[in-house]
């Protein structure tokens, strides 16, 4: 997020410091500070490249439901009034024009205008995709199909800004940008505002908490950048939180200790059982998505199955799972039909329920008010970082925290070089003065140094990073010695 300067004066990073031996420790308080200072410092320089670049794309991320909805318009909706045909209708319509692809499931047109979207396994997509056809259920009339990805259905204009934030469409190397970002977000973030909040309250005149958020414009050049980058900084403090916890969870190797954790404490997010009972269940099946199968079905079953997709329709309706639901439609015998709440923008809840086709029984039902906490939280975080919660006004807010984000660490980047010294021909600014941890007391550097294992361990990047600016550090450090002893 940045580089700042030293909180108490603004110009003694940028003096040389001498390193005597037996300097006298520092008080706890100063010392923790100096430690966020040469932390800030070195992630800001080394790991905010990745954090413009997490930002820049999130930028285009968190509107790419609007943009979707405006481009994709002729597959989403149509000019058609009238009552919808049958569900069964559609979905043989469907079918009809992709005769080759296994039957999947069915997403209902949930508004007057809005097209039905039939879902189908297609082997030669990758994973999370599948081939949607779209229906006009005034007409029951195919009108396109697409590939759609994910559990928010994304069209491909989407799912291309989605890969684009993730890994750069490079590939799983690539999503080691975005966990890189993700995980020294929020340290950079926390560092800074220790450094902050140090810098207001060492003011007289400044220390009430209003002036965390308040530039003084009575400053002008470095130091006025300084104080933009610092008030943006704490706006926009807990949504780059959030945003750096929630990313963490589709990273590869936090992303993968996050999911322990989760299941250890009991934090997963339930499935509703869609095994019919008295039925053994095909091998290989079970929970929510057991009813997915990956080959076509016999033809007499695909119809019969057809057939009762308005049964289980009504049923759920019935049962007040009253959202947009997606429908899956079982592969073989032994599998309910499971109507599940979709995640959409506005969509606050994902009940679902598994209904027999043939006798319209409720095999199992599983409210969302039943989760568990954790689980719909882990939900929220998902849908409103993906700014899907609460529609437009989550991506707007999406969008100017990214732009906010990005002014703070291009005025870091800013006063670094604002700080170079100019004699020397090209130069870049000066790190902090050094000899922050041979000053630092006992009782700081060994909690310090437990809490860097530890998140070093949770987060991988983090602590591969780490030991590399400590290196760097140590290189620097000795040839500057040896500069000076020459």
């Amino acid at each position: 997020m940045s580089i700042i300067e030293n909180p108490a004066v603004d110009d003694e990073s940028s003096r040389p410091s001498p390193e005597p031996s037996g300097t006298p420790k520092t008080k706890p308080r100063n010392a923790f500070v100096a430690l966020a200072l040469r932390l800030h410092f070195y992630a800001g320089v080394f790991v905010a490249p990745f954090i413009l670049v997490a930002a820049l794309t999130g930028a285009l991320y968190s509107i790419a439901p609007t943009l979707e909805s405006i481009v994709d318009r002729g597959l989403l909706h149509m000019d058609s009034s009238g009552p919808a045909r049958p569900l069964a209708d559609q979905v043989a319509a469907a079918v009809a024009t992709r005769p080759d692809l296994a039957l999947n499931a069915v997403a209902p047109a949930q508004n007057p205008g809005d097209t039905t979207r039939v879902l189908f396994t297609d082997p030669s997509l990758g994973e999370s995709e599948r081939r949607a056809v779209f229906v006009d259920p005034a007409t029951a009339r195919p009108v396109g199909d697409s590939v759609v990805y994910g559990s928010s259905g994304a069209l491909p204009m989407r799912t291309w800004i989605d890969q684009l934030h993730r890994s750069l469409h490079l590939g799983e190397p690539g999503r080691l940008y975005s966990e890189l970002a993700a995980s020294w977000l929020w340290i950079v973030a926390l560092a800074g505002l220790v450094l902050w909040w140090r810098r207001v309250r060492s003011r007289r005149e400044r220390r009430s908490v209003g002036w965390l958020l308040r530039p003084d414009r009575s400053r002008d050049g470095r130091r006025r950048t300084l104080n933009w980058h610092g008030v943006v900084g704490m706006w926009v403090l807990l949504p780059v939180l959030f945003l750096s916890a929630t990313g963490m969870t589709w990273s590869t190797y936090a992303g993968a200790h996050i999911d322990t954790l989760r299941a250890r404490l009991s934090w997963t997010t339930p499935a509703v059982s869609s095994a019919l009972p008295g039925v053994p269940a095909p091998q290989g099946t079970g929970g929510e998505h057991a009813e997915h199968g990956g080959h076509s079905m016999p033809t007499s079953a695909s119809a019969e199955r057809i057939a009762q997709l308005d049964k289980v329709f009504a049923v759920a309706r019935e049962h007040e799972v009253s959202g947009p639901l997606e429908i899956s439609i079982p592969a073989s015998d032994g599998v309910a039909f499971v109507a599940k709440e979709r995640r959409l923008s506005g969509q606050y809840t994902q009940d679902a329920i598994a209904v027999d086709g043939a006798t319209g029984a409720v095999v199992d039902t599983l409210r969302y008010a039943d989760w568990p906490l954790m689980a719909k939280l882990t939900n929220w975080g998902i849908a409103l970082h993906m700014g899907l919660l609460f529609g437009l006004a989550n991506q707007l807010l999406l969008l100017v925290t990214m732009v906010a984000l990005l002014t703070v660490i291009v005025r870091g980047y800013l006063m670094w070089w604002r700080r170079r010294p100019t004699r020397d021909g090209f130069a870049v600014g000066r790190a902090p003065h050094r000899g922050v941890l041979r000053r630092t007391p006992v009782v700081v550097v060994l909690p310090v140094a437990a809490a860097a294992v530890l998140v070093g361990w949770f987060a991988p990047l983090v602590g591969v990073s780490l030991v590399g600016f400590l290196i760097v550090d140590v290189l620097v450090g000795a040839i500057r010695g040896r500069a000076a002893t020459s």
